[in-house]
This record gives C-alpha cells, sequence and structure tokens, in this order.
C-alpha cells in the first residue's frame, strides 16, 4: 500500500523512511521529503546551493498527500539545510526539517544531512534476554541529565561515548537498573533541559553525532543497562524555525488557542485531531526503538494531553462537552498498543499526575495501555511527611499508610525525579528536618521506605550522595563532596540498599497484590512506627521503621514463623553513619520468635528499634545467614572525585 496513504491515515509507524532527508537512490545527492499541506511553494535551501534556492531545488507536490518531495544532486553528507515555505499569505518561511537525523549545535538551528549506513551493534544477546511487559523484575532507575551529570575539568561537556563509559560502572557498582534520560532529542534552550523538543529525531548534537549516541546505549547495553528516554509528545516551543505554524498556518498544532496553546509553558499543543500528527508521532517512538535500541519511553506531561482544561480557565470542550481530549486519549491508545506489539520488552511509563483510571489497563479493556505510571500521589505524601518535623509527625501516620489504599490499581513507578530538587524546593537532604545528623538519618530511613514499597523505583541523580543544594542544570554534580564521610556514607548505604533490593525477590516479585505486601502494625501513631512485610512466593523479608529520634527498646514484632531471624539491613549502622544503637535487646543472645501474640501473629520478636531508622529483618532459616556488605565502589568516578576532592 502506498506509504503516503498510510501516513495520511496515521497508520505510517515508520515514516522517517519515506520523509525527511534520505541518499539518493538512482543518483548522486539527496532525496528530500516534507509535509507542508497548505504550502504554496517549498524549496530546499543550503550548503550545496549557498543558501539561495535555484529554481531546481523547487519541490514537488505529490497529489494530495500534503507532501512535497525533491532532490539536490549536490547535497552530501554534513551539509546543512532547511526548507524554504511559502505560506498561503506569500510569506516565505526558512523552517528545520522536523525529520531530520541530526542539526546544528545551538545557538545554530539548521538540519544537517547524515546518514548511518550500518551501525555496528553489539547487544544481540542483552537485547534477546529482555522480558516482555509487565514481567516481574527488579526496577531501579537512574534519571540524569547528560549535561550536568559529569563534565570535563574546564565545564565543558561531554561526549556521549565518554559519558557512557563512566556512567554504565557508575550504575552497576551502585545498584541500578536502567538509566533514565532527560530528553536528547535537539533542543534550541539549555534551560529547558530538552523538554522544548525542536528536532524529534535528531539526538542533540551537544554530546556528539547520532552514532555517539547510538554507542551510549551499546555500552549501557554490555553492562546489563536499560535505557529510557524523556519523550514529549504533547507539546513544542513556538521556535519560527521549529514546528510551529510549519507550512505558514497552524500544521502540527491545533488552530484555536483555547486548546492549542500551554501558556504557562510557552508551548503549542499537537493536533491529536490529525492523523499525520499520529504518524509523526508514532513513528518518532518507533524511531527510538529501532533505530537507537531503546528500551523504553517515559512520557511527560500526560496529564496535558488528557485534558483540554489542563492549566486554562478557559477552553474548547469537546463533541459531548466534556473537559477530556478524546483524540489524544485515542492516540495514546493506538501509540501504546503499536509500540508494545513491535517491541514487548519496551517499558511506556506515563508522567501523570492525576487519578485518571486505568492508565496502565489493557486498550481493550477502556485502559491508556501503558506499562507504568509514575506514583505521584505517593511522592507528594511521601516527601510532605518526611520533610515534617517529628514532634509532629504523629499526627500524619495516614500520610505513609494510605498509598496501600491503591498501591495496586496501576503498575506503579516511586518516582523521586528531577521535578523535586528545583525550583524552592530543596533537595531530598535539605527537606529531611532537623540538624545534619537527623537529616542524613532520615535520608536514610527514606530510602528504606522506597526500596521496600510495592512498585518500581526511580531517583535523580545526586540523591544518592546527598547533595544539598538543588539541582543546576549548567554545571555537574557536587562530586566534591565524597570528599566528605558522611556524603561517602550515604553512597555507601544506597549502594548496599540497591543491591539487596536486587537480590531479594520478596521485594518486588509481587508488586501488583496484596500477596506481596502485608502490614504487620500501622498505628503506632505516638512512636511513628510503620512494620509490613513484603513476600514473595517463598520468602519474606519484614520491615520495620522508627522513625521518630528516639530508640525503641525490646519493641515487639509480630513474626509469621518460629525459629531464629537476622538484621539483614540496618540503616542506623555506624557504617553508613548512623548511631550503631545495639538492635539486640540487652540481655538477649539473639533474636528467636516466642509464642506472644502481637498484631494478630501468634509468634513475635522483640528488638530494639533504632532512633530515625529502619531494619530489614529475616527468617534466619530462610536467609541462610546476614547480608555481606559490598566494598565501597572503587570505579572510575568514585576515584576521580575522590582525587578532586584531594585537589
Amino acid at each position: 500500500m502506498d506509504q503516503a496513504f498510510l501516513f495520511n491515515q496515521g497508520e505510517d509507524y515508520m515514516s522517517y523512511r519515506m520523509l525527511g532527508a534520505h541518499p539518493a537512490t538512482d543518483g548522486p545527492g539527496f532525496r528530500f521529503a516534507v509535509w507542508a499541506p497548505r504550502a504554496q511553494t517549498v524549496r530546499i535551501a543550503g550548503d550545496f546551493n549557498n543558501w539561495q534556492p535555484r529554481a531546481s531545488d523547487a519541490m514537488e507536490k505529490v497529489g494530495s498527500t500534503g507532501i512535497w518531495q525533491g532532490i539536490v544532486p549536490d547535497a552530501s553528507v554534513w551539509n546543512r539545510y532547511k526548507f524554504e515555505i511559502t505560506g498561503p499569505d506569500g510569506r516565505a518561511t526558512l523552517k528545520a526539517d522536523p525529520y531530520a537525523f541530526h542539526s546544528e549545535t545551538r545557538p545554530a538551528d539548521a538540519s544537517v544531512l547524515y546518514t548511518t549506513p550500518s551501525f555496528p551493534w553489539t547487544d544481540g544477546a542483552f537485547r534477546a534476554s529482555l522480558p516482555t511487559q509487565p514481567a516481574a523484575r527488579p526496577i531501579n532507575i537512574y534519571e540524569i541529565h547528560l549535561g550536568s551529570w559529569r563534565r570535563n575539568p574546564d565545564g565543558t561537556v561531554l561526549n556521549y561515548r565518554d559519558i557512557a563509559r563512566r556512567l554504565s560502572h557508575y550504575v552497576v557498582e551502585m545498584g541500578y537498573t536502567h538509566v533514565e534520560l532527560l530528553p536528547v532529542m535537539e533542543h534550541p534552550l539549555d534551560a529547558s533541559w530538552g523538554y522544548q523538543v525542536t528536532g524529534y529525531y535528531s539526538a542533540t548534537s551537544r554530546y556528539g553525532t547520532p552514532d555517539d549516541f547510538r554507542a551510549f546505549v551499546d555500552i549501557m547495553h554490555a553492562s546489563g543497562i536499560g535505557v529510557i528516554l524523556d519523550w514529549v509528545p504533547g507539546h513544542f516551543p513556538k521556535d519560527a524555525f521549529g514546528l510551529a505554524r510549519f507550512d505558514g498556518t497552524p500544521t502540527f498544532e491545533y488552530e484555536d488557542e483555547r486548546i492549542g496553546v500551554h501558556k504557562e509553558w510557552g508551548t503549542l499543543v499537537f493536533d491529536f485531531s490529525k492523523f499525520e500528527v499520529w504518524s509523526f508521532l508514532i513513528s518518532n517512538a518507533v524511531f527510538w526503538l529501532e533505530e537507537f535500541h531503546i528500551d523504553g519511553l517515559r512520557v511527560d506531561a500526560v496529564s496535558s494531553m488528557l485534558y483540554r482544561s489542563y492549566g486554562r480557565t478557559e477552553y474548547l470542550p469537546n463533541v459531548f462537552g466534556g473537559a477530556e481530549n478524546l483524540e489524544a486519549i485515542a492516540f495514546m491508545r493506538k501509540l501504546n498498543t503499536t509500540v508494545r506489539n513491535r517491541f514487548p520488552f519496551a517499558m511506556m511509563i506515563a508522567e501523570e499526575s492525576t487519578a485518571w483510571p486505568g492508565v496502565t489497563a489493557q486498550a481493550a479493556e477502556g485502559g491508556l495501555h501503558f506499562t507504568h505510571k509514575w506514583n505521584m500521589g505517593w511522592m507528594h505524601d511521601t516527601l510532605h511527611y518526611f520533610s515534617r518535623a517529628c514532634v509532629h509527625r504523629r499526627w500524619h501516620q495516614d500520610e505513609l499508610t494510605f498509598s496501600m489504599t491503591y498501591a495496586f490499581s496501576e503498575h506503579f513507578i516511586l518516582a523521586f525525579s528531577h521535578d523535586e530538587v528545583v525550583h524552592g524546593k530543596h533537595s531530598l537532604i535539605d527537606r529531611m528536618p532537623g540538624d545534619i545528623w537527623r537529616k542524613f538519618a532520615g535520608m536514610r530511613a527514606l530510602y528504606l521506605y522506597m526500596m521496600t514499597h510495592p512498585g518500581g523505583k526511580l531517583t535523580f541523580m545526586g540523591n544518592e550522595f546527598g547533595q544539598f543544594i538543588e539541582w543546576r542544570a549548567h554545571e555537574e554534580l557536587e562530586w566534591f563532596l565524597l570528599g566528605y564521610e558522611t556524603h561517602r556514607q550515604l553512597r555507601l548505604f544506597v549502594s548496599h540498599l540497591n543491591h539487596l533490593y536486587l537480590g531479594r525477590s520478596s521485594l518486588w516479585q509481587d508488586d501488583m497484590s496484596w500477596g506481596g505486601f502485608c502490614w504487620h502494625s500501622c498505628s503506632d501513631r505516638d512512636n511513628s512506627v510503620y512494620v509490613y512485610a513484603r513476600h514473595a512466593v517463598d520468602s519474606y523479608t519484614i520491615v520495620a521503621l522508627n522513625l521518630q529520634p528516639s530508640p525503641l527498646d525490646s519493641y515487639r514484632v509480630g513474626v509469621p514463623d518460629p525459629g531464629e531471624y537476622l538484621v539483614v539491613l540496618d540503616t542506623d549502622d555506624a557504617e553508613y553513619g548512623g548511631s550503631g544503637y545495639p538492635v539486640i535487646p540487652l540481655g538477649a543472645v539473639g533474636i528467636t520468635a516466642q509464642p506472644e501474640p502481637v498484631d494478630g501473629f501468634a509468634w513475635s520478636i522483640r528488638i530494639n528499634l533504632p532512633p530515625l531508622g529502619g531494619l530489614l529483618i529475616e527468617s534466619a532459616a530462610a536467609t541462610g545467614g546476614g547480608i555481606v556488605p559490598r566494598p565501597e565502589p572503587e570505579g572510575t568516578v568514585e576515584k576521580d572525585t575522590m582525587d578532586k576532592g584531594r585537589r
């Protein structure tokens, strides 16, 4: 079937192979194609004609498809180019190619001719080993911004390949399973962090070429690390060279500003009533998964797509008079169905902040068909609680228990993302109340709670070692802090906890039902104590949290079985900067279950709960002994940062 016809029907999911710029097949040069349905004329301008289009550079319209095409024999790889589009009003504007595979580095904004005949991928075994969604597995994501994770000594950014070599070692040492990158699609403004995209098919040239980014993915896969990209299909910026009024009229965006503009972001909204927009965006998702071997996409600002009223005091209702964007909903179902059929391993993660039902439910059941959803409610409640002065926590016990009333309604990911450490919100560690010791103790308890709560995990770079200032996109993280013992100890704790999470199936095997979670005690408000267990088919792990700064001696905890119990992780261990408060009560030789009923359990243990801390407790019969602490990472990042700290 004709590909242009499929494009017009919203069913061309590899439209990047038809549109854009490709080497000519029947002679020298490049073949160009662009969708500009209401343009009067389209000509090609670039280095090959000194940016003065000739008569031979005029493109021809392909029937009624709205597509224009032409060949420039003189065009060659690395030439810059744009389309000169004359709109219905007779005005000519130079536009970057919406399907450009490479772009100039800001502030320059032309498209760049680029080809990748055959990239030497080495990740076949990794790709073959990927499970289909939603298989039970540990998910522990490290979210990073490539331009500020690490930089060169002179402050310049690293190349994709250099970042990958350092990052892959670091995330393996730290016990993460995936990296999630803030958008790498081309964008003109550094301060947008990549969320105002002008080149949807261009890996940003800030860090190298498209093949450099392919190498980044290949290096990560060689270390067993999945790569997730933040993706922005809801809106785009108003830059004159970009998609805005592309053919001289609203082309990719809604014409009616009541639903076509996000004033708070200064962006335009994709017109989801146009099938060509469907083809453009679904093809883009396929492009990153197919051509760059990406393992998943985190879809930004889904709420803004679901509601016509999002962020607006006045909006255009749908045909039924409601606020729902029906065509955007249909688009998301088509997007996710297409991606999941073609790439069963792919994670499609919704950043959705409302109570919209069925975000991760099947499309056939009326759901949006995402594989995962960020649990924004859990994040807000958790940070509110942990930010409170300890003396006030007894009145807010339900802020941590409430999440379990809806924990299994979606396939959730618990996210402490970049959004939580900017714009005056403070860093995570600086939100913890009290003096320095209490702040670090609070962070360790926060991490333990997160890693043992049902759901996948995501944390933003810098949180793992307690960066005190908010994230700054224009400079690298404050790695010099690892020259201080408290920050090294926090990072060591996070590494140990991450690896324990990976190795304990009880903490991730069942994240979707009460079969994987059981409250033991959640009503001790006066002491701010929470006790619960995570269960796998053949094992369980008990979590005991004391979120007050005073230890609780000989505290009774209900347990399922008789016998000996072991503490496999103590957030208050002196190794992690804790007080080292003994967990075994005075006079006891071990932790032995007694036939003393408590909290509905026939057996119980007596154990000291450390101050502002938490314990992981397991049956000795199940563990065969405690965990063996991993040594502090000795990778290139650690060595570099320690050397830097000494200088």
